[in-house]
């Protein structure tokens, strides 16, 4: 993991610079580390990615990563229209946002943490407003992407979906 730990450091959430070198310390290996699904996390990345040298210090590392072989799924809010708006299927999975913040909230009660509905709702609006409001890569729906909404779906429809389309783009 990278020397400095925002989540811990909550100065250097509203510090640009901070927050944009340690955006340069990533590690590809620690991709896949639990630890960066946690909620403060999540929190942190929102925050942090309004700043423009953030995201254009990750720029490169997620092409790059998305690049590796056999292939990469990206899930993130500009994937398909920044990050690889080249890519060869791009979905735009959505739900409605009480859905999403009764996912959240089901997962970090499952993992333990004391939230209450109420609070994950907040914070998931929240985060809407600040993605869809950024200056730099708001969230928006790529022109060739499909979208999914995932509202009444469980997990398995929604895996079925995809496979669909991928099997059909072959």
């Amino acid at each position: 993991m990278p020397e400095t730990d925002l989540t811990d450091d909550h100065k250097a959430l509203d510090d640009a610079v901070s927050a944009a070198r340690f955006a340069t310390t990533l590690d590809p290996a620690a991709i896949s580390d639990a630890d960066l699904r946690t909620e403060e996390v999540a929190h942190a990345a929102s925050r942090i990615s309004v700043y423009p040298q953030v995201r254009a210090n990750l720029l490169q590392f997620q092409r790059d990563f998305a690049r590796r072989q056999p292939g990469a799924v990206l899930d993130g809010r500009d994937i398909g229209t920044v990050v690889c708006p080249d890519a060869d299927l791009k979905f735009f999975v959505t739900a409605a946002t009480d859905v999403r913040a009764r996912r959240r909230f089901d997962e970090l009660s499952g993992q333990g943490h004391a939230v209450t509905y109420e609070a994950v709702l907040e914070d998931v609006m929240a985060r809407d407003e600040r993605d869809a409001n950024r200056a730099t890569a708001p969230t928006t729906m790529a022109s060739d992407a499909i979208m999914i909404d995932t509202s009444e779906l469980t997990a398995e429809e929604v895996l079925t979906a995809v496979l669909e389309v991928v099997k059909d783009h072959r």
